[in-house]
């Protein structure tokens, strides 16, 4: 899943990467540190690359309307 998200997100590096994961969006790296400041949503973080914790935000997917701003 993560080596998905890394490619789609080295073609698209301008833009948060919303990543659908079950009834969940989630993003990553710099994009989960930019949308939880952008959306009010937590920062989390999940498992693990070369020894650090991967930095995480997301919410549910029925939240999308009211936690997305209208892009």
């Amino acid at each position: 899943m993560m080596q998905q998200y890394l490619k789609l997100k080295a073609q698209h590096p301008e833009i948060l990467l919303f990543y659908r994961m079950g009834d969940f969006y989630e993003l990553f790296y710099d994009d989960a540190k930019r949308a939880s400041q952008l959306l009010d949503i937590s920062l989390t973080k999940r498992g693990a690359s070369a020894g650090e914790p991967i930095p995480m935000a997301g919410f549910p997917t029925m939240r999308w309307k009211t936690t997305s701003p209208n892009w």
